[in-house]
């Protein structure tokens, strides 16, 4: 099976553990605004594998939307971010590993592989 164009890993790090059942959408840039182009949870793992191939996933600039007030509200726990957005750009053939590190009050993001 060939790699997935897009993934993403959510870790909490306040708990040391993945955010499991995390909300998530992926949006395209089209002109001067966003077109919802898919939505799923994190796995158990705090994983997303999103189902797009080379050929279905164009270079373009997209956004990853994660539900953060939902993760924290679950375990009675108030958080300062609602959700984050995490905007990035793509080329063609190239693989995106987008991972969140989160906690309550801050968040991280960088390139992953």
């Amino acid at each position: 099976m060939s790699r997935p164009v897009l993934s993403s890993h959510v870790l909490d790090i306040s708990s040391g553990r993945p955010a499991a059942g995390v909300f998530v959408e992926l949006y395209k840039k089209k002109d001067n605004g966003w077109t919802l182009w898919h939505n799923t949870v994190t796995s158990s793992d705090g994983r997303i594998q999103f189902p797009f191939s080379k050929d279905s996933m164009s270079a373009g600039t997209y956004k990853l939307k994660f539900n953060i007030e939902d993760h924290y509200s679950r375990s009675n726990i108030e958080t300062l971010y609602p959700y984050v957005e995490i905007v990035f750009k793509t080329k063609e053939d190239e693989h995106y590993h987008i991972p969140l590190l989160l906690s309550p009050y801050g968040y991280s993001t960088y390139r992953g592989s």
